[in-house]
């Protein structure tokens, strides 16, 4: 039984570190990632395709994320913050926000 992935939507403002977060979902194959850079792309993917999990990285601002927040309330996807920290921290915030 072949189960859809995990949708992952990152937003965040350093290249960089965004393919890494990127790369790093991408490892389980039952997740996929989207990356994005900015508040506007966030709210065009997420009203276009089904989105599971929205991932905030570094860069954006407490403004931008409750715009962010403000303007999917209605899609009720879950929004967590990411720190920072590696692969673990990364996984163990995933996961929790898919378990609630």
């Amino acid at each position: 039984m072949n189960l859809a992935p995990t949708e992952i939507l990152v937003i965040g403002t350093n290249a960089d570190i965004l393919k890494t977060i990127g790369r790093l979902i991408e490892k389980n194959e039952a997740w996929r990632a989207t990356i994005v850079s900015s508040v506007i792309e966030a709210t065009s993917i997420c009203l276009k395709k089904s989105i599971d999990l929205i991932l905030i990285g570094a860069g954006i601002t407490e403004n931008d994320e409750k715009e962010l927040r403000k303007k999917l309330k209605k899609q009720n996807t879950p929004i967590v913050n990411h720190y920072g920290g590696g692969s673990g921290l990364l996984y163990a915030e995933i996961y929790q926000a898919l378990a609630n």
